[in-house]
């Protein structure tokens, strides 16, 4: 709880997050889909002094809440990321975009197949798709999944993955803030680098652990939930 509002490199993480995503070429806006637990009133907060949208809704059902903040924004295409991904690159944000409006797919995707380092997650989706699925499953873990209907429906719902590029392929490292072990090794990262380039990208991040490999030691015990 909490541990998005934590500070590092004199500001949030998701203070850091939002700037990174703000660079993002091809999106429109950005919304925080928070909950409406009073604990989340300081993300709200957050929201409004940032200048970006926010919607509130439920803690559980995660798939209502995003549609929801879809529609109350006039969304068409939702670009979905989770919030504790501070260090998310928004160049691969641009190529899932990208790739999603050239191609005939409902669904387009960076972990369908891991290749990138865990946070570097994008999906991108039509809100319409969204709604239907809304209607279709009652799943609880569909609901607090968002896609999870989708890719687990390929029969269904035509998918594409982008892959990493050899030199950012790295699936085994932990780039999300989940543990004390993350918020030791992004904070380091972000120390590190914000100050000499705020825009670094993952290449740039990737660099410091070729430099030092004890760095991926930092976190690499961590086991990250399954779906």
């Amino acid at each position: 709880p909490g541990k998005v509002l934590m500070e590092t490199a004199g500001k949030s993480f998701l203070a850091h997050m939002v700037e990174r995503l703000g660079r993002v070429r091809s999106l429109d806006g950005i919304v925080i889909a928070t909950t409406t637990n009073v604990a989340d009133d300081a993300i709200v907060a957050l929201a409004e002094e940032l200048g970006i949208g926010c919607h509130r809704g439920s803690e559980e059902d995660v798939l209502a809440r995003v549609l929801s903040a879809a529609k109350a924004h006039d969304i068409d295409v939702i670009v979905e990321t989770t919030g504790d991904c501070p260090l998310i690159d928004p160049n691969l944000v641009d190529s899932c975009i990208k790739s999603y409006l050239e191609s005939d797919v409902d669904y387009v995707s960076n972990v369908l197949e891991r290749t990138y380092p865990i946070g570097m997650d994008t999906q991108v989706f039509s809100t319409i798709i969204l709604d239907n699925i809304a209607n279709l499953t009652e799943d609880p873990e569909d609901r607090e999944h968002v896609s999870l209907y989708i890719y687990r429906n390929p029969e269904i719902f035509r998918l594409k993955n982008l892959p990493a590029s050899p030199e950012l392929t790295w699936p085994e490292l932990g780039l999300t803030l989940d543990t004390p072990e993350d918020l030791k090794l992004i904070s380091f990262i972000f120390e590190e680098l914000y100050p000499l380039d705020s825009c670094f990208d993952l290449a740039k991040v990737l660099e410091l652990f070729h430099t030092d490999p004890s760095l991926a030691e930092t976190n690499a015990h961590v086991r990250r939930k399954r779906i």
